[in-house]
């Protein structure tokens, strides 16, 4: 009588091992991108796959990763005027090849969360915020874009039809991780899908503290219309208070136009730049509905309060009357109401700063790692 041997039973590992990540496009230095650099200081051997790629217009933190552009890379004008490829970007994502690896990790805002990822593969999308010009902001896309009159009719048929395939592609990753519970209420309304919150990570351990008095307003960031810096010109203008602006974006010559003669518009800036803006801000502007708003969180870290609009990521980060305080309107009266009667004296940048320090850099890999470690063993074992 013959003995069938016992299967024998694989250890699971605690982690997985060959990793690769996604993102939309590098092609610029924003918070999605430092969400990305956080993966990749975590996972420094996994390579890097996106649809476009610029080395000029990225952080230097990127400098020695295994980045992997799609063909769409190569195509003419596509580093600066990506946007022209949309109807090419769906099939580009999907035809990344991703057999091999234990696990996916994708940094998403539109595209990269389509990627296609072997059964054998654990996929893991941080979905920033459903893809805002199909969504949220759908009917601003269409209207705003420079685009010919034709194209213009022919836009809405087609992102009803991207707007199928966004769908479908958000119910491809095993998890779903995001920003903030305001994204995470519109990932469930736009996707029918749950997810986790994870707030992003702030490098706040390379911002130093000031508790000196400041001497001007500030703001700053991607000079876009949804970011509402309009109105914080407007009141500044009337109230002819010392205001500086950093970023660049397609709003820069309507805000040159309608700004004060003591409101000062800086550009692109370095990091090193920024951090000395923030040590001699009076307090940090934010007008706008953020999924999160990291350079709230990097204001505060230098000790400085903020002034926000109390809906989106802001009603999640600013503790009111403690790192800042909220205006209940998004208007530029609201804002210059809340400049005159400001008293920087009641903020202490010391609990500012401790309340920054919650949302760290190194406390976000150490919650990333030890969530995909535990979806991997449940996988496994």
């Amino acid at each position: 009588m013959s003995v069938v041997p016992a299967p024998i039973r694989m250890e699971a590992r605690n982690e997985p091992r060959r990793i690769a990540l996604v993102h939309d496009y590098l092609v610029q230095d924003g918070g999605a991108e430092r969400v990305l650099l956080a993966f990749h200081e975590l996972y420094p051997r996994a390579p890097i796959f996106t649809l476009f790629h610029d080395p000029e217009r990225t952080h230097v933190g990127f400098k020695d990763a295994d980045i992997r552009p799609s063909k769409l890379n190569r195509l003419p004008f596509a580093k600066r005027h990506y946007q022209w490829y949309l109807p090419l970007m769906p099939e580009a994502v999907e035809s990344i090849d991703l057999s091999g690896y234990d696990l996916v990790l994708s940094s998403s805002s539109n595209f990269a969360k389509g990627v296609i990822a072997t059964p054998e593969s654990l996929n893991i999308c941080y979905l920033h915020t459903p893809t805002r010009f199909l969504w949220q902001e759908r009917l601003g896309y269409v209207n705003d874009i420079p685009q010919p009159r034709l194209i213009k009719r022919l836009l809405p048929a087609y992102l009803h039809h991207l707007r199928q395939w966004d769908q479908l592609a958000a119910m491809r990753p095993d998890l779903l991780l995001t920003n903030s519970k305001t994204s995470q209420m519109r990932i469930r309304r736009f996707y029918s899908r749950d997810s986790e919150v994870m707030a992003p990570p702030v490098d706040v351990d390379r911002i130093p503290l000031s508790t000196k008095p400041g001497t001007y307003w500030l703001t700053g960031g991607r000079l876009v219309a949804y970011k509402r810096f309009d109105l914080v010109v407007r009141a500044f203008a009337k109230l002819n208070l010392p205001l500086k602006i950093f970023g660049v974006g397609p709003e820069m010559d309507k805000l040159r136009k309608m700004a004060g003669p003591r409101t000062e518009f800086l550009g692109h800036i370095t990091d090193e730049a920024k951090l000395q803006l923030f040590r001699e801000a009076i307090a940090f502007l934010h007008p706008q509905i953020e999924d999160f708003g990291i350079t709230a969180v990097e204001a505060m870290a230098a000790g400085r309060p903020i002034i926000a609009f109390g809906q989106g990521g802001a009603a999640e980060t600013v503790m009111d009357g403690i790192t800042g305080t909220f205006i209940e309107m998004q208007t530029w009266e609201d804002i210059g109401n809340a400049a005159m009667r400001f008293d920087p004296s009641r903020y202490d940048p010391r609990k500012i700063r401790a309340h920054a320090e919650t949302f760290g850099k190194g406390a976000f890999q150490k919650r990333l790692r030890e969530r995909l470690n535990a979806a991997w063993l449940s996988r496994t074992v």
